[in-house]
């Protein structure tokens, strides 16, 4: 049965495949829902943060990845090994590329306003991991409850 509607990626940044690096399960299933036209309005197909690092890092071109996807329709495990293929992902580039999202940050008013709009009281929260899957978690939260 096909996707019916838009589906929220409720996969976390944070979150890694058998190969180790975190946000490609992200950003497969970010470009699967696009292929599927099921991704929500406002969520970027392969955008320039998170998405961008992870292709950069790990030594894959954009439209390529992004044709495979479109075209082939991958399980996640087949992306994985269509990554490993295709890209860098030897132990030190995974952990050099883990350590860059893990250490992301989002701007001082980007952080406070998605706090505030997520009514996280620790000011001190800005890693950019946390803060987007609590983005992700009042979304789906909007879309049951509406």
């Amino acid at each position: 049965m096909a996707v019916q509607g838009n589906v929220v990626p409720l996969v976390s940044s944070g979150t890694a495949g058998p190969m180790g690096a975190i946000h490609l399960p992200r950003l497969w299933l970010k470009l699967s829902l696009a292929a599927a036209g099921a991704l929500p309005q406002g969520y970027d197909e392969c955008g320039s943060g998170f998405d961008a690092m992870t292709l950069s890092n790990l030594g894959l071109d954009r439209q390529k990845t992004m044709e495979f996807v479109r075209q082939r329709k991958p399980t996640y495990m087949e992306f994985e090994e269509w990554v490993i293929a295709n890209g860098k992902t030897d132990k030190a580039t995974v952990e050099a590329h883990n350590a860059a999202i893990r250490g992301y940050n989002h701007g001082e008013d980007l952080a406070k306003n998605m706090r505030s709009s997520s009514k996280i009281k620790d000011g001190s929260i800005s890693d950019a991991v946390t803060l987007n899957t609590i983005e992700d978690l009042d979304e789906i939260h909007r879309q049951v409850n509406s």
